[in-house]
């Protein structure tokens, strides 16, 4: 099992209840750790502390007092009461039953549905309104473990009785959150229902069908925000004296630029991933225009970067080079890394924790990043890790701190050269064709996306070979992303049972006990001693 992020959680309350209600809430989920690159893969190692359910149960409060208010309930509610200050348990059932296999992404188990038609049916009586009951019960589900928590459930497989495979309604879900970040609607829950999913027409219907809905856009921007670490953007700012025309909306806009040009690249054009780091065609709004010192339109308009300009790429993107950046200046060192770790997946250790900076802080009089990082490479504590970050991050400082394009630094020229594994180059366009022709590049987004879609860290002891292989089927496909999601989509690896053990930097919260108990020990507190029986009563 693994905690829904906030983006799934949005996702999910927009498609069920519509974007308004969800628009309206700031998503109560926890930040989750990045494990093995990905914020994903840090949702299998997280729980919930008591003050973070109660977080979550004022949100489905909110969210299930519009659910049934006058201007929501004509459409989202299928039926009426006879009488609206009494109870109607045949419309409580409708109701309860379809939002509830919605949010659970399964059907709800008689008992279940049995006993949540019964909190609607005490609260009516206690309130004297049929919506308020129904939301009682609403809210009830919105605060559940099989809403909050994605669970992976297994079954013997018919076809080979020693192993197990997800059930139908876990593979729709895995399916649905990998291709959509949302939960799955209800024919997709249909055809999990029907058995559709554990045959190979059926399950191949399916994924076309998500694969040629405008929500694929939304499913790959939320894998490219996460791989590429943009959630550092929430908090990233950069000194408004050294850099006054960046401003929060030119940051969030470097944000959007680079996740429209790769929906445009990958999705609508359907071309080779690798390029991506050579392509000079991107998006360019007023806000990023003056940063990148050239005209555009009001509003995001297609652009494509001269001949002569050196942006080329998305590692001459505003959006990497100052996420990767101090706050004052560039860092060689920091984009560097983030081109090992997001692009390449290869980990570059952490400083030691007796490094000494003094030698840095008395470097002299010198001008340029590449004459103080000479310093490290004479310290052997600090060489090994800066000799496989700094020959490719100095390639880029030919960029300032927030991505603006410079010849110089302090009066003096900018030596641009360098290499990546053996491949040596001039300037910034070699650093993007060695980064293009990278063989650890496809690897590395194969791993991300087995990953992310099967909702844990790679086990190079156990993945392997099916890594392998989806890889040389990503290449002989001429590195299309779209075949690589149908590709992993339809494997037999996608609909098996994965079992994830804690890697480097996964960070466990859960406190004793599970969620559900949580949320019975925060119930007690309402004002209404009544409605947190007949709630209590439901969650048992």
């Amino acid at each position: 099992m693994r905690l829904l992020t906030s983006a799934q959680y949005s996702n999910s309350i927009s498609h069920i209840f519509g974007s308004d209600i969800s628009e309206s809430i700031i998503p109560p989920l926890p930040p989750l750790p990045r494990t093995d690159g990905l914020l994903a893969s840090g949702a299998a190692f997280v729980g919930l502390t008591s003050d973070q359910v109660s977080q979550i149960q004022q949100a489905a409060t909110t969210i299930a007092a519009q659910v049934v208010d006058g201007k929501h309930r004509e459409y989202l509610v299928p039926c009426e009461p006879e009488a609206r200050d009494k109870a109607s348990d045949q419309c409580a059932e409708t109701f309860v039953k379809e939002t509830g296999r919605l949010l659970f992404r399964r059907p709800l188990e008689e008992t279940r549905l049995a006993d949540l038609v019964t909190v609607a049916r005490r609260a009516t009586e206690k309130t004297g309104d049929f919506y308020e009951g129904l939301a009682l019960a609403l809210e009830t589900l919105l605060i559940s473990p099989e809403f909050l928590f994605v669970i992976d459930k297994a079954e013997p497989d018919p076809d080979n009785p020693e192993t197990m495979r997800l059930d139908a309604y876990s593979l729709a879900s895995r399916l649905s959150f990998f291709l959509w970040n949302a939960a799955p609607d209800a024919e997709l829950l249909d055809a999990a229902q029907a058995g559709d999913l554990h045959t190979e027409e059926g399950r191949a219907l399916a994924v076309d069908r998500l694969m040629a809905s405008p929500r694929l856009e939304v499913g790959l921007r939320a894998f490219f925000d996460d791989m590429l670490a943009f959630d550092d953007f929430e908090s990233l700012a950069k000194d408004p004296i050294v850099y006054p025309n960046v401003t929060a909306k030119t940051l969030a806009d470097a944000r959007e630029q680079t996740l429209r040009t790769i929906v445009d690249h990958l999705l609508l054009q359907d071309a080779d991933y690798r390029d991506l780091f050579t392509t000079r065609k991107t998006y360019m709004s007023m806000s990023l225009a003056a940063l990148y010192g050239i005209p555009t339109q009001s509003g995001w308009a297609p652009y494509e970067f001269d001949e002569e300009d050196h942006r080329a790429g998305l590692l001459t993107h505003v959006s990497f080079l100052a996420a990767n950046s101090h706050a004052v200046r560039s860092s060689p060192t920091l984009r560097g890394k983030a081109m090992r770790e997001l692009l390449l997946c290869q980990h570059v250790p952490d400083p030691p924790p007796n490094v000494d900076f003094s030698t840095l802080e008395d470097a002299g009089d010198v001008a340029t990043a590449r004459e103080r990082l000479k310093v490290h490479n004479t310290n052997p504590s600090c060489a090994g890790c800066h000799l496989i970050t700094d020959p490719m991050g100095l390639a880029l400082e030919n960029f300032d701190g927030a991505g603006g394009y410079r010849d110089t630094e302090n009066g003096a020229t900018l030596d641009i050269s360098g290499e990546l594994d053996g491949v040596y180059f001039d300037d910034i366009e070699g650093l993007g064709v060695a980064m293009r022709n990278h063989p650890k590049l496809s690897a590395c987004l194969v791993n991300r996306l087995y990953a992310y879609g099967t909702g844990g860290p790679v086990s190079l002891r156990y993945d392997r070979d099916i890594l392998k292989q989806f890889e040389e089927r990503f290449v002989s496909n001429e590195h299309r992303v779209p075949a690589l999601l149908r590709d992993l989509s339809m494997s037999n690896a996608f609909s098996s049972v994965r079992m994830f053990q804690q890697t480097r930097g996964a960070e466990t919260d859960a406190e004793d006990g599970s969620a559900s108990q949580a949320s019975a020990r925060l119930l007690a507190g309402r004002q209404n001693p009544d409605l947190v029986q007949t709630q209590e009563e439901a969650n048992r």
